[in-house]
C-alpha cells in the first residue's frame, strides 16, 4: 500500500499510468480511494495540504520535482498520470504522428483549440488566467474554452506544467493558484516518437491495463486508450 509521495512515484513508474483521482474508472488508479472512502490503516489523507500524504498535493509535486511523469486531463476527460516510458505509446495512438497544424487541417480541432494552441506555442508556459486574456475569452465563450482546453490535453498537444498566482503591478502574487500549460514538446524537451505503429502501441497499452486490472472491460479499455 502506498503511504507517501515517494512510494506513489515509485509505484507509478512501475505501472506506467494511472487515473489522477481516487476512482480507477474501471482501469487503474495507484491511489484507489477518494476522500470519502480512505482506509483506516492508510496514512494517505486527501485535501489535508500535507505534501507527503495528500494525493491532491502530489499533482503539482510531480510536475515540480520529477522529469519522468506527466499529469493532465488525459483519461475520460479527467485527470491522469502518464510516465515518460509510456507517453510515446499514447502519443502515437492519439496523434498518429501529426503536429497540430496537420491535425487542424484535417478538421480534428476547433477554431478555439487552434487559438489556445497558438497562444501556448507562441508564449511558452502560460497560466490559465493569462491564456484567457490572450485568447480574449468572454463569459459566453467559457464552456467552449473549457472543452477545447480538455480536448488539447486529451489529444496530447498541451499538458499541465505547474501552477502560479496572478501578480499585481509590484510583481506580488495574489489569489488562488492558476494552472500553467505548455506544449507537450516543451514539457518533455525531447522527441518522444516511437517506432511502434498506432496499432502496436494500442495493443501494448491494452496488455498493460489487463496486467494491472484483469477485470477491466473492453469498452473502458478502448475509451481509456483512445480518449
Amino acid at each position: 500500500m502506498v503511504n507517501s509521495f515517494e512510494e506513489f512515484c515509485g509505484e507509478l513508474i512501475k505501472c506506467g499510468f494511472s487515473m489522477g483521482g481516487g476512482n480507477a474508472k474501471g482501469i487503474h488508479a495507484v491511489i484507489p480511494f477518494d476522500w470519502n472512502s480512505t482506509p483506516e490503516d492508510s496514512r494517505i489523507r486527501w485535501h489535508t495540504g500535507d505534501p507527503e500524504t495528500d494525493p491532491w498535493e502530489w499533482r503539482m509535486r510531480v510536475l515540480k520535482e520529477r522529469d519522468d511523469i506527466a499529469y493532465a486531463k488525459v483519461f475520460f476527460g479527467t485527470s491522469g498520470y502518464i510516465t515518460k516510458e509510456w507517453y510515446p505509446l499514447f502519443l502515437t495512438v492519439r496523434r498518429h504522428g501529426m503536429v497540430f497544424d496537420e491535425w487542424y487541417d484535417e478538421g480534428k480541432a476547433s477554431q478555439m483549440e487552434s487559438s489556445i494552441y497558438k497562444a501556448i506555442s507562441e508564449n511558452g508556459q502560460v497560466a490559465l488566467h493569462d491564456l484567457k486574456r490572450i485568447c480574449s475569452i468572454q463569459k459566453e465563450d467559457a464552456s467552449r474554452f473549457d472543452r477545447a482546453l480538455v480536448s488539447l490535453q486529451r489529444n496530447l498537444f498541451i499538458t499541465m506544467c505547474g501552477q502560479t498566482q496572478k501578480k499585481n503591478r509590484q510583481g506580488q502574487g495574489y489569489g488562488w493558484n492558476s494552472t500553467v500549460f505548455c506544449t507537450v514538446e516543451d514539457f518533455w524537451k525531447e522527441d518522444l516518437s516511437t517506432a511502434l505503429s498506432p496499432q502496436d502501441a494500442c495493443q501494448a497499452i491494452r496488455d498493460q491495463i489487463l496486467k494491472l486490472n484483469p477485470q477491466a472491460q473492453e469498452k473502458n479499455i478502448r475509451k481509456f486508450i483512445q480518449a
